[in-house]
């Protein structure tokens, strides 16, 4: 649902402004944005956008977790890739002059900013540091993508999940307690199951494979971790 526009996050307050590409903004520009986005709450399901729809500004996000989609060509919906709070989201459309290549999806509550096309112009054209900025996140992306396909032909399944694991720790357990671990996974076993290239049955023989190990425990969303170094050697351990 729309947030009322007295409720609407602040640039100039935001938690997350320094993480973005917008940090690079003036104070005029600053005013410009505040003018001219739109911020809206989504809950966990609602679309942010549609592979296939018209790409006529970018997204920010404010907070939560977003996760980006690609259909296949038999119609599956596959989890691409995760956007966290001070991610931006559909530029490489916007840049390209293309209509969006994956669908946004909020996967926790979330709130985003919409921003126009006609005010990423005017600064892409008067500030080239934010140009760079977005420069910069292709790239990172890029080499991103690059790390993935090197763990997909280099590392078995269960290297890969133990990895993913380890990187979703990383984001969302609030810390760590005496070696052990224990946090809610963000994504459904189908989205964990694509983000390593590997069919959703597979997935199921990885998790009974881990809880048989003592590696991990699983009831529903929350995973226990008793020892994050042992998850940490699973990843070179060849099952």
């Amino acid at each position: 649902m729309a947030r009322s526009k007295g409720q609407a996050p602040n640039c100039f307050t935001c938690q997350v402004r320094e993480r973005t590409e917008w940090c690079v903004l003036t104070e005029r520009e600053q005013e410009l944005i505040e003018s001219s986005k739109m911020a809206r709450d989504y809950l966990p399901g609602d679309v942010v956008y549609h592979q296939g729809d018209p790409c006529e500004g970018v997204f920010c996000v404010e907070s939560g977790l977003i996760g980006l989609r690609k259909i296949d060509a038999d119609g599956n919906s596959v989890l691409v890739r995760l956007a966290n709070a001070g991610d931006t989201i559909g530029y490489r459309s916007f840049l390209a002059g293309e209509s969006h290549r994956l669908s946004a999806e909020a996967l926790k509550a979330s709130t985003v900013c919409y921003i126009p096309q006609a005010t990423v112009r005017a600064f892409l054209q008067e500030n080239p540091a934010l140009g760079l900025r977005f420069l910069q996140r292709t790239a990172n992306q890029l080499g991103e993508t690059e790390d993935k396909f090197l763990q997909s032909t280099s590392l078995d399944i269960h290297a890969r999940f133990a990895h993913l694991l380890l990187v979703l720790k990383d984001r969302f357990a609030t810390g760590v307690n005496n070696g052990s671990v224990t946090f809610e996974l963000p994504l459904s076993r189908q989205d964990m199951a694509a983000m390593i290239g590997v069919r959703p049955e597979t997935m199921s023989r990885a998790i009974r494979k881990f809880e048989e190990a003592g590696l991990a425990r699983f009831s529903g969303r929350t995973v226990s971790v008793p020892s994050v170094e042992s998850l940490i050697d699973a990843v070179a351990i060849d099952y």
